[in-house]
């Protein structure tokens, strides 16, 4: 058993949960814009970017030419001919780089920007939308749990004030709803369906994009992958992002992020689980130096 006790993340856990809660989301942003912008992101996204009216946001997955992420982005329509995309902190060259090596005779720019996300979640935050300055307002609700983001150059609330909340909160309730995040739950091993993410992410009807045929294949089976991303509740010890599932003597998958749980939880969990364990279920989970018990459980965690 690890000696490392979870820290309760209330107040600030209890403020997102319960009222609304602010978070400065670390994110890189990067304009695309010009005469072929439209179509180029058409043919490169999942998502269906012609169809966005100026102002309004959708997720999006950028595809290997295999099926595999490269990235999940979020894709703002700022102009007839503009996008901005956003994406985790420190993926953004990488979406920049390959953008650009499906970027032939084609008549648009894409550059960094320096813009920043003020997100906020909870049951009021969609109340402080129109208090928000310095930035444009986009829906961002998670399951189980409302939101919106705020993305501009100096995004901020006029009023009222807003507590500002912890990096251990907010990695708690992404946990709980189930939401992915690059170089954890993605990666360039990733097939879409295993992260549960295609059906906020991917059109069927927009035509070809790249990446389009192994999406396209699986979900024509009924979504079958070999593996899916769970929620894992562990009562005590904290066990290392890495460590393994254990049921009888068979690994059935791998934790990916671990944050401390609410009050009374212990420590919650994303892992990567093959599709025969069917959750609830026990397992252990075994690191060097330490096992606990915990429970696979289907996401979001708190509904």
């Amino acid at each position: 058993m690890s000696d490392n006790a979870p820290v309760d993340p209330s107040p600030d856990y209890q403020a997102m949960r319960n009222d609304v809660g602010a978070f400065e989301l670390p994110r890189d942003f990067l304009r695309v814009s010009g005469p072929d912008s439209v179509s180029w992101m058409q043919g490169q996204l999942s998502q269906d970017v012609a169809a966005l009216a100026v102002g309004e946001a959708a997720d999006s997955l950028l595809l290997q030419p295999q099926g595999k992420v490269e990235a999940l982005v979020r894709v703002l329509r700022t102009g007839s001919h503009e996008f901005v995309l956003d994406v985790d902190e420190g993926f953004g060259e990488a979406v920049i780089e390959r953008l650009r090596r499906f970027k032939i005779r084609i008549k648009a720019d894409l550059d960094p920007i320096d813009w920043h996300c003020l997100a906020l979640r909870g049951p009021r935050a969609a109340e402080l939308g129109p208090y928000a300055t310095g930035g444009v307002v986009v829906p961002a609700d998670w399951p189980g749990l409302p939101g919106i983001d705020v993305l501009g150059e100096a995004p901020a609330l006029s009023e009222p004030p807003v507590r500002r909340c912890s990096v251990d909160s907010w990695q708690t309730l992404r946990i709980e709803a189930g939401i992915p995040a690059m170089g954890a739950e993605l990666t360039e091993k990733t097939i879409p369906a295993e992260a549960g993410i295609v059906a906020r992410t991917v059109s069927f009807t927009k035509g070809c994009f790249t990446g389009q045929e192994l999406v396209a294949r699986i979900d024509s089976r009924g979504g079958n992958v070999p593996r899916h991303l769970r929620g894992v509740v562990v009562d005590e010890a904290t066990p290392p992002v890495g460590a393994s599932l254990i049921v009888g003597d068979r690994e059935v998958g791998t934790l990916t992020s671990v944050a401390p749980g609410p009050a009374g939880v212990g420590v919650v969990a994303l892992a990567y689980v093959r599709r025969d364990v069917d959750p609830p279920a026990g397992v252990e989970v075994r690191w060097e130096g330490g096992t606990a018990a915990a429970r696979v459980e289907t996401l979001p965690l708190v509904g």
